[in-house]
């Protein structure tokens, strides 16, 4: 298959791309700057340059593509950034729209499982009402729903939990912020390998065009049993109220029920085990 992969530089978007060239599939990434990106080379990716807010140059990222896989966004934490809200929600409007006019099959846009917002712990399915904290979360539902009001285009949206493992730092980047958090929150996670086999499906396989689905593993361990992972002390629960906003756990069912997916480290015991 010959797939276009966006932010093939971050954390999910390199270890996606590497997974999708191994397989075999014809991997191109839209870059802003070819040099920092050279070391895609090496694994089979192709790099085309372009930038999300310059329409333009999306035409030839596209060209005789039959998947898009739409990782990049910019992060921002409150809602005071125009540039983080033009990258997330007018950028993706461009690429989505540069894929239509290029009968590209399919377009995937990783999304959160954070757009819910807190929910107490209940797993959240993907008809719940969302009420994300301002900012970047806010943003990429903006963007859900804007791409989900596309019409001839084939869109399927994945709201990841928690990434970590394949040697991303993320979980020790989280410790310091998840310091006063509660010891027994629970966690949605998902491992880079597993949101790879989730993607793959998605690409692959026949299902409802405009459809949602969250990507998680078979269990949410707490944060006691994350942070040991990474050999850091149990958080201590000194900001337990603004804790709540990042409480959130997700249903998995969907995208078990509906294509079949079963995670390679469905427990996080299971990663560490695998030293993976």
């Amino acid at each position: 298959m010959r797939i276009l992969v966006t932010g093939a530089t971050g954390k999910v978007g390199s270890r996606l791309a590497k997974r999708l060239a191994l397989r075999g599939d014809r991997v191109r990434a839209l870059v802003r700057d070819p040099d920092r990106a050279a070391w895609l080379r090496e694994h089979h990716v192709e790099l085309v340059q372009g930038d999300l807010l310059d329409h333009s140059s999306l035409d030839a990222a596209v060209r005789d593509i039959d998947a898009v896989i739409h990782c990049a966004a910019m992060y921002f934490p409150d809602d005071a950034s125009e540039r983080g809200h033009a990258v997330n929600d007018r950028g993706t409007q461009h690429l989505a729209e540069a894929a239509r006019t290029a009968r590209v099959k399919r377009f995937v846009f990783t999304s959160t499982g954070l757009v819910y917002g807190g929910n107490g712990g209940r797993p959240a399915r993907e008809d719940d009402a969302c009420a994300p904290s301002p900012g970047y979360f806010a943003s990429k539902l903006a963007t859900e729903h804007a791409l989900l009001a596309m019409e001839g285009i084939d869109v399927r949206i994945l709201r990841l939990a928690f990434v970590y493992g394949d040697g991303d730092p993320h979980i020790a980047e989280i410790v310091p912020r998840m310091r006063g958090f509660l010891p027994r929150q629970r966690i949605s996670i998902v491992h880079h390998a597993d949101l790879a086999r989730a993607v793959m499906l998605v690409i692959d396989t026949p299902s409802p065009s405009h459809h949602i689905y969250n990507v998680v593993s078979d269990e949410a361990p707490d944060l006691v049993a994350l942070f040991a992972a990474v050999g850091a002390p149990p958080p201590d629960g000194s900001a337990a109220e603004a804790a709540q906003v990042d409480e959130v756990l997700l249903d998995g069912r969907r995208l078990r029920e509906d294509l079949g997916f079963k995670p390679e480290y469905p427990r996080l015991r299971d990663a560490l085990a695998a030293d993976a």
